[in-house]
């Protein structure tokens, strides 16, 4: 009699590999990454930390596709994460331009791995906390984006500075990507668009729209668009504010108008 249990469990087990195959994939294009930077291949070892973007966005979506969600598929993924996205842009961008700021740019760079570190950290425990439409914080595929498309752009001579200037920017981005990922600033998740459901044919011309847009320069076209993002947070967060601040005033205003005169 064959043994339906076991048949079960071995199909189980083989849809479970699908998502951690991608998150795998992940992990090897950051390490990849690592290793071009160290012979020195830049533009290759930043295209590679893109590449690992795409396979850490597909793991988690095949999961909930698949209905394979896993507590070892989620620390899997982070620790992949944080070699992907906290370790491999550190080095990726030291060893091509910080390195010549002395111990400013291995600090710069150590302030970006720390920042993955506590974003990751507190992603994993304020899962079903906060809103799921909004990331606390930059999520770290797109702080390494930033660092990544930047060290791409410049290795593919759009920028026309000098060595030390240059050196100084990568600084910059550097440490802003590494402080903005431990910022309580909201930035778009993404997570409420779902495949599975039916879309209008006009978001396939738009998906078309930005495939060619992206291949008519991807160095510029994907840092360009990962500096947006990686503002929209602040520009969230100051609208939130200033909507509190409207809110709180209109309140004060109507307690006052509702306290009588006698009391006055």
């Amino acid at each position: 009699m064959p043994n339906f249990n076991l048949d079960e469990h071995t199909r189980r087990r083989s849809i479970y590999l699908l998502p951690n195959a991608f998150t795998t994939a992940n992990l090897f294009a950051g390490f990849y990454a690592v290793v071009q930077a160290m012979n020195g291949r830049y533009e290759v070892a930043a295209i590679a930390i893109f590449a690992a973007m795409v396979f850490d966005g597909m793991d988690g979506r095949v999961a909930r596709l698949t209905n394979t969600q896993s507590a070892f598929g989620e620390q899997y993924d982070s620790m992949s994460d944080m070699a992907s996205f906290g370790i491999a842009p550190a080095l990726v961008i030291y060893e091509w331009s910080l390195r010549g700021l002395g111990r400013w740019g291995w600090l710069a760079a150590f302030v970006y791995v720390v920042g993955a570190a506590l974003r990751l950290a507190r992603f994993n425990t304020n899962i079903g906390v906060v809103d799921k439409r909004f990331f606390q914080g930059l999520p770290s595929p797109a702080a390494a984006a930033l660092v990544a498309g930047f060290v791409w752009l410049a290795v593919d001579n759009k920028f026309s500075l000098q060595s030390g200037t240059i050196a100084w920017l990568a600084f910059a981005f550097t440490v802003y990507a590494g402080v903005a990922m431990v910022s309580n600033a909201p930035f778009y998740s993404g997570k409420t668009f779902a495949l599975g459901r039916s879309v209008p044919f006009w978001v396939i011309l738009v998906l078309v729209a930005v495939f060619v847009f992206v291949s008519s320069d991807p160095p510029v076209v994907l840092f360009g668009l990962f500096v947006i993002y990686g503002l929209s947070g602040w520009a969230v967060f100051y609208w939130r504010w200033r909507r509190a601040r409207r809110l709180g005033s209109r309140m004060r205003q109507a307690s006052h108008e509702d306290t009588p005169d006698d009391i006055q």
